[in-house]
């Protein structure tokens, strides 16, 4: 432990390691730019050992956020694709589906029964009982057309 306080650059390229580590362990994508962060500033404090802890800190501070601005730009331009895109957009899912009218659509406001819940709908008068697709949203209101047979 001692020889670890003696160099804290070896302290700092250990942090690095072991946050590269627990980025693997757990989800998401952060902890990485957090030992890059560590992983510079080991390398500074180990090329001048006799850098005080106030600016190993502040190096600390500025080579992570760079590396998360390096990350957020990076991931900005290279999208990962998704197996899954509308995974969190419950109303863009529906578009497509036929579902039936539970309250008669007139002067275009009504409602749409989806799975075992009621919608509100807008779109061209339709009877109760009258099947109706799914084609957008506005808000939580499902635009909807009837459907053809």
């Amino acid at each position: 432990m001692d020889a670890l306080l003696a160099t804290p650059g070896l302290a700092w390229l250990i942090l690095a390691a072991v946050l590269a580590i627990t980025e693997l362990l757990v989800p998401g994508i952060f902890l990485v730019f957090v030992a890059a962060g560590a992983a510079v500033t080991g390398v500074v404090t180990l090329i001048i050992p006799e850098f005080a802890l106030l600016f190993q800190v502040v190096v600390f501070t500025i080579a992570t956020s760079a590396a998360v601005g390096i990350g957020r730009r990076w991931y900005a331009n290279n999208p990962v694709p998704s197996a899954d895109p509308l995974l969190n957009d419950r109303v863009a899912r529906l578009v497509g589906e036929v579902v039936t009218v539970v309250e008669p659509i007139a002067a275009g406001k009504g409602k749409v029964r989806v799975g075992d819940g009621e919608w509100l709908a807008c779109g061209p008068d339709a009877p109760a009982g009258a099947r109706v697709r799914i084609t957008g949203a506005i808000g939580t209101s499902l635009n909807v057309e009837p459907v053809i047979a």
